[in-house]
């Protein structure tokens, strides 16, 4: 047996055929002991198998027979056991790389409703003229902070509201070439200007705008003086309007209603109407809903701080304001106003048939102490001295506009930084250029914002940066009338624009006062604006960020700082017109308006006594928010973009729909299939955020299909059923028409009100006074808006295979 063991061992070093471990029970012996054989057998060839009860034992003593058998047994069991562990050895392995691959993933990417956060590993490469290693968003930070205290805001602020710059006068043509200059200078791509002809209104020198009283034969009598005659509403509907005065608080629908509602009758009367809540253009429109003749602002002291040691508006200063309930040129709506362009004659339906015109504090006073009838509510009495204010009819005035027509160039101007992997998707941020009076606030801040970051960016070019996405740096003109400039510009370039335009982020407006912070937003960007909040400090409270400044007083920060675009806005007409999403920053005074806004009194020493000598360090915290977000939105490889937010403002506004889903029932109407299309934007959002959660940011191809369908988002909420030409604000939730939520809502509201006087709001929202509910205009609007909403869903889910929906 000894000899036969050494044979087999010899075989067994000595041949390459397989061989395979048999267990036998060795006959003959006491304990059944285990023997070794090797049977080798060719390649193929079946093995015999033996299967019998075995037993292993422990170790012999040194040089037995058993001990060497139990060696062999070992070394048998080691080599059966070697697969299990490399393939235990490979699930460790594996089940580390996955937790380690989760955790880098966390560090890039958002969970719960943001889609993704840079963080410190995120790299920028440089442009090739540079010397130096990768940049991380720590380094372009610093970067761009340590280039921004470089320049001087207040100086520009200062030299720009020294000059004289209405749209089209000889002062704006010298800024303009001046502006161009400066972008030229600058290390930017292109520089180019681009010049429209619109329709602007403007007073008559030779026939001045007048207000009388009216004597009992109903002939202008006693000429009332206008303290600021050269102030005026452009896009007023000129002539005369006489009638008895009615005070009318801020001229809101609601207002209007309540006043009809104490027995006073606004039809056939002139309004009387105070500054604020909502805009001129919305002032006029109301009033010429319900049947007035014509309207007089003016500025109440009780809408201004109530601070003795504030600085306030003189009581014989009037406000400026254009009248137009639109944006752009409005006697071209929906086409551009190039030059040499010929259009059939049609103007804006949102230009009013009634004129308007501003007067001062004293004026309305006078006025004021004149009307009879039932004494204002609580809520409505004012600010200006004598005895409380009362409803009226007042004595009967006869108010002339005669404001004039001219065809006038106005000038935008552009400049453009390449972008390195998506230079046709464009991140843009303008400012308003022009002014009526000295626009230190209006104009001057966000102008010299625009130029400082351009600056600032030129530099970070020089030193390497080259973003990913292209910025484009614009200069608007004929901004005072209505965001004329930007929207011509839309309106000429909407067609290349479509999936271009990333992001708008306006500078108009910007300082206003340094108490609080508000952001005019849309629903996309409302989670990047938090996040940048979180990297700014406050120019007021030292130790803190913007974000902490905030929330010390409500923890619901999109609470206290989001607000919805106004119509007054550059940015709401490339989020209402163009289907961009757009931002709007300003800080402004707690629980007051800045007094100067829109007056001869705007000028920089009024701005910088209002904020304490601190207009500096407000605007430098302006420019770090919007710089921060320009490199944001121009460098992330995708696009911080929430497109989930829009489902929790469609559930907002269905909430208020479901109030009446009883009244409709009853009528035999559902609002079954908006909840269904609602429903389906929020399975899209869902399911593409869950795509990107997966996906890997370094895939190029990826990242820019995802980025192309979150830009789709904000342009297919603009409803493709009605015409840009009759209808231009399209938006289903920012716009005006039929084809709006807010429509709906009022037409809606119609089947308990019994009449569209009964509405709040109705009048803005083409809901004619004294008609009820309609059953066919009600199915026709709940198509509009449905259809739109699944068209949105549709668009997130990317192709037409991805689908899903439930109609």
């Amino acid at each position: 047996m000894e000899r036969l063991w050494g044979l087999l061992q010899r075989a067994q070093r000595l041949s390459p055929r397989l061989s395979q471990t048999i267990y036998k029970r060795v006959e003959g012996t006491q304990e059944g002991r285990l023997e070794e054989e090797e049977e080798d057998r060719e390649e193929g060839a079946e093995p015999q198998t033996h299967f019998c009860h075995m037993e292993l034992r422990g170790p012999e003593p040194l040089g037995s027979r058993p001990g060497r058998q139990n060696l062999g047994l070992w070394a048998a069991a080691g080599r059966r056991a070697t697969p299990y562990l490399v393939l235990m050895a490979l699930l460790i392995f594996t089940v580390a790389f996955l937790l380690g691959y989760v955790a880098f993933r966390g560090s890039c990417q958002a969970c719960g409703d943001e889609v993704l956060v840079v963080s410190e590993d995120v790299n920028y490469e440089l442009g090739p003229d540079s010397h130096q290693g990768t940049l991380y968003w720590s380094d372009l930070q610093a970067m761009f902070l340590q280039l921004l205290g470089e320049g001087s805001l207040e100086d520009a602020i200062r030299q720009t509201s020294l000059r004289k710059r209405v749209a089209g006068s000889a002062g704006m043509a010298a800024l303009s070439q001046d502006i161009r200059v400066a972008l030229s200078s600058q290390k930017l791509d292109h520089v180019w200007m681009d010049t429209h002809y619109v329709g602007l209104q403007f007073p008559d020198p030779a026939h001045p705008n007048t207000l009388h009283w009216v004597d009992a034969a109903g002939k202008p009598a006693e000429q009332l003086p206008l303290e600021d005659p050269d102030v005026y509403c452009p896009y007023s509907a000129t002539g005369n309007a006489t009638g008895e005065l009615v005070y009318a608080h801020y001229g809101r629908p609601e207002d209007l209603q309540d006043l009809r509602a104490r027995g006073v009758e606004p039809a056939g009367r002139l309004l009387l109407v105070r500054l604020g809540v909502i805009s001129f253009a919305q002032k006029v429109a109301s009033a010429q809903d319900f049947g007035a003749r014509g309207v007089l602002i003016y500025p109440d002291p009780a809408d201004f701080s109530q601070d003795p040691h504030k600085l306030r508006l003189s009581s014989h200063r009037a406000v400026y304001g254009h009248v137009h309930l639109g944006t752009g040129d409005p006697y071209t709506p929906g086409f551009p106003s190039f030059n040499q362009t010929q259009f059939p004659p049609v103007q804006s339906s949102g230009l009013p048939s009634i004129p308007a015109q501003p007067i001062s504090a004293n004026i309305a006073s006078l006025l004021l102490r004149k009307l009879e009838g039932p004494v204002a509510p609580q809520e409505w009495q004012g600010g200006l001295p004598g005895p409380p204010y009362r409803l009226g009819p007042g004595p009967c005035l006869h108010l002339g506009v005669n404001n004039h027509r001219a065809s006038t160039p106005i000038s935008n101007i552009f400049g453009c930084i390449e972008g390195r992997s998506e230079p046709d998707h464009y991140v843009v941020i303008g400012a308003q250029r022009d002014a009526w009076g000295p626009g230190a606030a209006k104009s001057a801040v966000g102008t010299a914002i625009l130029l400082e970051l351009v600056r600032t960016f030129s530099s970070m070019v020089s030193n390497g940066f080259r973003p990913r996405r292209s910025l484009l740096f614009i200069s608007w003109d004929g901004g005072d009338f209505g965001s004329v400039g930007a929207t011509e510009w839309l309106e000429g370039y909407l067609s290349v624009l479509h999936l271009k335009a990333v992001v708008y982020v306006s500078l108009d407006n910007a300082v206003l006062g340094d108490d609080k912070f508000h952001a005019k937003t849309s629903p996309l960007l409302i989670s990047l604006i938090g996040n940048i909040l979180k990297q700014v400090d406050s120019p007021n409270h030292s130790g803190q960020t913007l974000y902490e400044q905030v929330v010390f007083n409500n923890r619901s920060w999109d609470a206290e700082v989001i607000w919805p675009l106004p119509m007054d806005s550059s940015a709401y007409s490339f989020t209402a017109f163009a289907g961009v999403p757009a931002v709007e920053f300003s800080f402004v005074e707690d629980g007051a308006r800045y007094p100067f806004l829109h007056t001869k009194d705007d000028t920089y020493e009024n701005l910088h006594k209002v904020l304490r000598g601190r207009l500096p360090a407000v605007a430098q915290a302006v420019a770090q928010l919007a710089g921060q977000l320009l490199i944001r939105l121009s460098h992330d490889h995708l696009l911080p973009l929430d497109f989930g937010g829009y489902g929790d403002v469609v559930l907002r506004h269905i909430g208020s729909l479901s109030e009446f889903s009883g009244d409709l029932k009853a009528r035999g109407l559902t609002l079954q299939w908006v909840y269904s299309a609602r429903g389906d934007y929020i399975r899209a959002a869902e399911k593409l955020r869950k795509e990107i959660y997966s996906s890997e940011e370094s895939d190029e191809r990826l990242m820019r299909m995802y980025n192309v369908r979150m830009m789709r988002v904000e342009f297919y909420f603009l409803s493709q059923y009605v015409s840009p030409a009759d209808s231009p604000f399209r938006h289903i939730f920012l716009g005006r028409g039929d084809h709006t939520l807010g429509a709906l809502l009022d037409h809606v509201r119609l089947l308990r009100s019994g009449s569209g006087a009964g509405a709040p709001g109705a009048a803005s929202s083409s809901v004619a006074p004294g008609l009820g509910f309609q059953e066919s205009r009600f199915r026709r609007q709940l198509a509009l808006l449905t259809w739109t909403l699944q068209g949105a869903a549709n668009a997130l889910s990317g192709d037409v295979w991805n689908i899903d929906n439930n109609f």
